[in-house]
């Protein structure tokens, strides 16, 4: 089982998505094992957005991510990451595909609704960004086996 971080940004957040974006990732298989509303600040910012911090966007990007808080996600199962970033589409919602997340729910590149995961090792790391060890639970729920063949694929 594989682990990947989502945040559910402002633009979801004022727009009252949560719900939709949440039972959607449960409804694909997706295990929550996290789960929680906070709000971001600078320093959190500046080092999850270490690689954008030099753009000319960056200070939107701050505002942006400190209008109302976030509410963060841990899920696990198979091929957490890819399922997804496959299910959240490209990252400018005007361009990513309808039935995903950004398609359905926005147009923006930046107001893009959610961020999640890029690859198993960033979302080892991202989770200890924004969560706490002992705010993540590992159990195994009763509809797991409905989820996959019992060799788990």
């Amino acid at each position: 089982m594989e682990s990947s971080l989502i945040l559910i940004k402002p633009s979801a957040i004022e727009r009252f998505l949560t719900g939709e974006i949440i039972s959607r990732l449960q409804k694909k298989g997706l295990i929550i094992t996290g789960l929680k509303m906070m709000q971001l600040d600078e320093k959190i910012l500046r080092e999850h957005y270490a690689h954008l911090v030099d753009r000319p966007f960056f200070p939107f990007l701050l505002a942006s991510m400190m209008a109302c808080p976030v509410i963060a996600v841990c899920v696990k199962g198979k091929n957490a990451v890819e399922a997804v970033r496959n299910m959240v589409g490209f990252t400018d919602g005007s361009k990513a595909a309808p039935g995903t997340i950004r398609g359905d729910y926005c147009l923006s590149n930046q107001e893009n609704i959610v961020h999640a995961s890029d690859s198993p090792e960033n979302a080892a790391i991202e989770i200890k960004r924004f969560f706490k060890e002992d705010e993540i639970f590992d159990y195994t729920p009763g509809y797991f086996r409905y989820l996959y063949d019992p060799e788990g694929h």
